[in-house]
């Protein structure tokens, strides 16, 4: 795995970096690469298991970084000259505290990647949902070659900033650049504000991406 497969991240304690480096294995994909860190982990328990060790955590993850395992892809028939939907979410505990990004991407109406990660031990809502955002988006870039892009989003903060009326300005994230610079190249049809009520995959991405940022000391 070379750097500028990894994307980039707040602070994190050195067990969720390196949770966050197999992530990256995975392409982040969440699923996978939590099975495979359970699957390193003696006896009965796993990554979220209250009896498991940070020791046992450590063990495992480092295991799984030396395996090697090769990033995932979609399947190129699915990702190729078609629509894609692209679901985003950022959660954080505390506001600030352990935040974490999902993205997940469908076409045809059927999940082609479930993506999520670490973004911050200490690391607010909005950078979250920006940092989703970025996920989705380099995921759209690396992997797909899309006849349109629809964002479905539920942060207000981030539509104003990115879709507002501030045009050519970045973000004020560490994000903001990088999100422009994917939306520049992208074929984005617009964007659809998700209300409270309505649903969206990525919320469970994000969700134990949280989790995995709150883990530690590592």
């Amino acid at each position: 795995m070379s750097d500028r497969d990894r994307l980039p991240a707040e602070h994190l304690s050195p067990l969720a970096r390196r949770v966050d480096e197999v992530l990256a294995l995975y392409g982040y994909e969440m699923g996978p690469a939590i099975d495979a860190i359970d699957a390193a982990i003696d006896g009965y328990g796993g990554l979220f298991d209250p009896g498991t060790t940070d020791g046992e955590r450590r063990k495992a993850v480092e295991e799984v970084i030396e395996a090697g395992t090769p990033m995932s892809r979609p399947p190129a028939d699915d990702i190729t000259d078609s629509r894609i939907v692209l679901y985003v979410d950022g959660s954080s505990r505390g506001n600030p505290g352990p935040a974490g990004a999902g993205a997940v991407l469908q076409a045809g109406e059927r999940d082609i990647a479930r993506l999520g990660r670490p973004v911050g031990s200490r690391t607010g809502n909005n950078v979250a949902e920006y940092a989703a955002l970025h996920l989705g988006l380099e995921a759209v870039a690396k992997g797909c070659e899309p006849a349109s892009v629809e964002i479905r989003i539920d942060s207000m903060t981030v539509i104003d900033a990115v879709w507002g009326t501030d045009d050519g300005a970045d973000p004020p994230t560490p994000y903001g650049r990088a999100i422009n610079d994917r939306l520049s190249t992208l074929p984005v049809g617009g964007w659809t504000h998700l209300a409270d009520s309505d649903p969206n995959p990525a919320d469970a991405r994000a969700t134990v991406g949280a989790d995995i940022a709150a883990l530690g000391p590592g």
